[in-house]
Formats: C-alpha cells, sequence, structure tokens
C-alpha cells in the first residue's frame, strides 16, 4: 500500500513546476491545479497499484491480463473513471465551473481510491518483486513526463485520458520493460541450470496435472523426508520464475530430492521448467478442463501435461493416475495400450482405484474422521492405510505419493507411519473445528473433480450443512455447464446454500433451480465476509459444518 510519505515525495517536482508558472494574477487557477496535482498523483499511484496487483496475479501474462480486462472492462473501468475524467477535465477547462468540477473530481477520485486502497487486506497481496519495482518506476517516470508536458504547455486534457488509460499503462511498462526482463531472467535461468547440473546425485521428481498436483508434492515430500534430504517448491511457486527463484535461493549440496511442482498455463510452460530442473522420475495427476481460457481446447492441455513425460530421460519413469481417461487414452495411444512400456521418454507406472493399474487403491473408506483404504502393489502384497485426510481425491494423491516412495525404496513401515501423521494441506479439504461450527476449507479447489469430493465428504459429516462457494472459473466454454451440474449436485446434500459474489455463481444458482432446492435456504453474499456474517446468523438445532468451495482470488 501506499504511504502519505511517498505520495508526498512524488508530488514534489510537480508542485515545483506549477509554482514556476505562477503570477500574481492567477494565484486562484494555480492553487486549484496545484491541489488537482496532488489528488491526481495519489490517484495515479494507488490505482497504478491495483492495476500491477491484477497483473501479478494474471501471471504477468499480457495475453490472460488483456482478457481479465475484456471481461470485466465497462463496470471496471468505464464506470469508475468515466465521471473522475469528466471531473478532471472540468476542473482543468472549465472556468466558472471550476469549484464544482473540484468537488466532483475529488469526490470521483476518493471513491475510486478507497477502492483499491486496501491492498495489504487482499486474498493475495500485492508482491513488491524486483520486476514490479522495475515496472512502477517505467510507469512513474512516463507519468512524471507526461505531467511536466501538460502543466508546461497546457494539455490538460491529456491527463484524464492517460489516468483512463492506467491498464493499459500497466502492460506498456511491462513492454518497454521487456527486454531487460528476458536478459534478467535468462541470467537466472541460466543459474538455477548450473546448480542443478552440479549437482548430479540429485533425484528431480516433477509433478503436474490440472489438478492434485500441490497435495501430492506435500504428500511426498513427507512420506520421503524420513530416509532423504527433501526440497520442495513452497507453496504454488510452480511457474518457471518461481522454481529458478527456488532452487538458486533454497537448492543445497546436501539435498538429495528435490520435489517440482510444474504448473501451465499456455503450451511450453512445463517443457520450459524440464528445461532447467532436469527431472528423472514424473508423476502425472490428472487432466481436465482448467485454465482452457488460456490453452484454448482440452487438447492443449494433454500436449501441455505430457511435456514432463516427454522430457524425462531413457532411465526415467513416471507415475500417472490412470483414473484420468485422458491419461489413460493418451499412453494407451502411444504404446499400443501396454502400461507397462515406455511412454515418450520413461516407463510408465499407473496407479488409480482400477484393477489394471500398477498401484491399486481398494476399499476406500471416507468419514468425517479422516479415510481408511488398502494399497494393492505391484508384487500383489496388500498393504492397509489410515489417515487424518478428507476425500477421495486425497486417497488418490496419496496413492501416487506412495507408489513413488516405493519405487525410491522407503519402506513400509515408514511409509505407514507417514500417511497416519499426514496433516491437510492449508486450504485443500482442511479441517478446522470449533465448538459451534466445523469448517471444510476447500478454497483453493477450483475443478469438478474437487467439488464433487468435496461435497461428498460434506455428506459424511452430520449437522446442518452449509456450503460456502464462489464456483468454478477458467474452465472456457464448459464453465457455465460444470457450475450448473455442481449446483445440482450441491442441492441434494446442502441444507443451505451461500453464493459468494452474484455475477460469478449464476450458473450454479441455475442449478440449484433446476433441482427445485428452496429460495429461501439461498442466500448471495457480496464477500466471504458477509457470507460468514450469514453463516454466524442461521439458526440451526444441530452443529453447523460449512463447506468452503472455493474462494476466487482477487481479479475475480
Amino acid at each position: 500500500m501506499i504511504s502519505r510519505k511517498t505520495t508526498g515525495i512524488a508530488a514534489v517536482p510537480l508542485f515545483l513546476i506549477c509554482v514556476w508558472r505562477l503570477t500574481p494574477e492567477d494565484i486562484h487557477g494555480a492553487v486549484a491545479q496545484i491541489f488537482a496535482v496532488f489528488i491526481f498523483i495519489a490517484s495515479w499511484a494507488i490505482t497504478s497499484l491495483h492495476d500491477y496487483h491484477m497483473f501479478q496475479l494474471n501471471s504477468y501474462k499480457p495475453a490472460v491480463h488483456l482478457r481479465w480486462l475484456r471481461r470485466g472492462f465497462a463496470a471496471e473501468y468505464l464506470a469508475r473513471y468515466g465521471l473522475y475524467a469528466a471531473g478532471f477535465a472540468c476542473l482543468l477547462l472549465g472556468g466558472e465551473s471550476e469549484p464544482a468540477a473540484l468537488m466532483l473530481f475529488v469526490l470521483c477520485s476518493s471513491i475510486q481510491d478507497l477502492r483499491n486502497w486496501p491492498l495489504e487486506k487482499a486474498k493475495k497481496p500485492l508482491v513488491y518483486t524486483n520486476r514490479v519495482k522495475r515496472m512502477l518506476i517505467t510507469n512513474f517516470a512516463l507519468t512524471a513526463a507526461l505531467l511536466a508536458l501538460s502543466l508546461g504547455y497546457g494539455l490538460y486534457a491529456a491527463l484524464p485520458l492517460w489516468f483512463l488509460a492506467t491498464p493499459l499503462v500497466t502492460l506498456m511498462s511491462n513492454a518497454i520493460n521487456a527486454p531487460m526482463e528476458k536478459f534478467i531472467n535468462n541470467r537466472y535461468i541460466s543459474d538455477a541450470r548450473a546448480i542443478i547440473k552440479d549437482m548430479p546425485r540429485l533425484t528431480v521428481i516433477g509433478v503436474t496435472g490440472s489438478y492434485g498436483k500441490t497435495s501430492t508434492k506435500y504428500f511426498l515430500r513427507r512420506l520421503l523426508s524420513p530416509n532423504f534430504n527433501v526440497l520442495m517448491t513452497p507453496e504454488s511457486y510452480n511457474t518457471t520464475m518461481g522454481v529458478v527463484k527456488t532452487i538458486r535461493t533454497d537448492l543445497r549440496p546436501f539435498h538429495d530430492v528435490f520435489i517440482c511442482e510444474m504448473g501451465a498455463r499456455n503450451i511450453g510452460d512445463i517443457k520450459e521448467i524440464c528445461g532447467i530442473v532436469s527431472p528423472r522420475i514424473g508423476v502425472l495427476t490428472s487432466i481436465g478442463p482448467q485454465h482452457l481460457e488460456s490453452f484454448g481446447s482440452i487438447e492443449n492441455v494433454v500436449r501441455t501435461k505430457f511435456e514432463l513425460a516427454d522430457a524425462l530421460p531413457e532411465d526415467g519413469v513416471l507415475f500417472a493416475n490412470f483414473d484420468s481417461g485422458l491419461i489413460r487414452d493418451m499412453i494407451a495411444g502411444r504404446d499400443s495400450g501396454n502400461p507397462s512400456m515406455v511412454c515418450g521418454a520413461g516407463k510408465v507406472v499407473s496407479y488409480g482405484m482400477s484393477d489394471g493399474c500398477d498401484y491399486v487403491g481398494k476399499r476406500v473408506a471416507v468419514s468425517s474422521a479422516g479415510s481408511e483404504f488398502t494399497a494393492r502393489y505391484p508384487d500383489g502384497s496388500e498393504r492397509n492405510f489410515s489417515t487424518k485426510l478428507l476425500g477421495r481425491n486425497n486417497v488418490t494423491n496419496l496413492l501416487a505419493a506412495l507408489a513413488v516412495a516405493d519405487y525410491m525404496g522407503v519402506p513400509h513401515e515408514s511409509a505407514l507411519a507417514s500417511v497416519r501423521r499426514l496433516e491437510a494441506v492449508p486450504h485443500r479439504l482442511q479441517l478446522i473445528s470449533s465448538r459451534d461450527t466445523i469448517i471444510i476449507d476447500d478454497a483453493y479447489n477450483s475443478n469438478e473433480t474437487g467439488a464433487a469430493a468435496a461435497l461428498e465428504v460434506l455428506s459424511g459429516f452430520d449437522g446442518f450443512k452449509i456450503l460456502v462457494t464462489s464456483g468454478m472459473v477458467e474452465l472456457g466454454s464448459k464453465q457455465d455447464a460444470l457450475n450448473r451440474k455442481f449446483g445440482m449436485s450441491a442441492a441434494a446434500v446442502c441444507d443451505f446454500v451461500i453464493l459468494v459474489g452474484e455475477r460469478v455463481t449464476k450458473s450454479i444458482l441455475s442449478g440449484l433451480n433446476g433441482a427445485s432446492y428452496p429460495n429461501e435456504k439461498i442466500f448471495i453474499a457480496k464477500s466471504v465476509a458477509s457470507a460468514f456474517e450469514k453463516v454466524n446468523s442461521l439458526k440451526a438445532d444441530r452443529q453447523k459444518v460449512v463447506l468452503i468451495e472455493n474462494d476466487l482470488p482477487d481479479n475475480y
């Protein structure tokens, strides 16, 4: 968040320009100009931080950011800045209307400032990376130059137009800095690649998939840690530069294993990461209609996820979830249907709930206390496991981790103890209990399979079942149908449904209505905070059980 001190310092050169232009006879107009400039600087700074925050959430991808701008352009920019621009233009050009225009200008700019000001309260606040700082410097230089020209030559009409264009100025600063950023990134990438190359005994495990990759990564680290020195990419550091930062900052010569989560929004993203870390083991957790807005088609999603398989060396191994039809069919097409043969550049080891897999999950029992299951290993032996984790999807993720751990020689007794002690990954079917309310936090989930699994978990609890959801996003043309289906499924489980955000949850509401769900049991909240105010106000004769299913990021 920008401080008053920063705003004041930024405005000093502009104040001096105004003073330099003053004459005694136009002191009144000059004071108005100075006041307008101060307001402009504060408004520009706060709004620019908001725009860079959104650009960061959109992964610094100009194409993704432009789609985001188009999606909310009318509501977010025309409505918000239209009056501001009109008031600012009247203030600087309006003559006798100047006092009224000043009031309008201050009012409009203050409203938009208040909307953008609390950046530190965002779900994922703006991170002031060196890249963001360099873009802000470029933006400030461009804006200062425009202000100097406007005040020096009376081109006041350019200022409201520039303010209206702040989202595009964000992209402009990124484009201007692009050659420098590419040079810096390539240097960091080369450094990370050299670190990996200097550790020939390091085993790199790449984990990717449309969903389940973060949970699988956490489970795998826990299973391997008693026997190996393990480093994993933290939180959601699954982009190229996130992986590079982890290597350069945290990877040390004593590490035996590096678990690298690999995310993607475009073809080639995973190939780029593999070119840096050179994985020998790959885990393909799932393939589904995620990020279809950027990928364009499910075929592109499949192609991108299998970049991990193609990057494996001849002695590498791909652990593939055969519960995912797209993965199973892709591998069958590559090697004539034999899942034990070579796929791309590595041997395939399958896992899943069907008997044809190398590692099979059987007799799965899921309850509010956790999950129990039996894992059948390739040698035919069966081993029973118990965990506090909720949901069948977590059992599948655990099966992947068990398969890799077995391949790497982790003793059964060690794996059994690790599974028993596992805690839920934050915001992924994480159980938070209190005296009056149980919360099932699945806020990071946004896919059809995970949403269905979360409803199954909710159905296993005794109590007054409440769903709080913003729905699923980035599903392209399938988004409306999948959210409507989710609404119909929720109607069969929930005693009350709270939809967060009217625009993004219309399809869920349609599904609830299609299932004849009572309107008095539906509430549309503007935010998660107001949703929980409603939860607390509900009267129930049983303990409340609240499922938070996908809390959308700040750019939605």
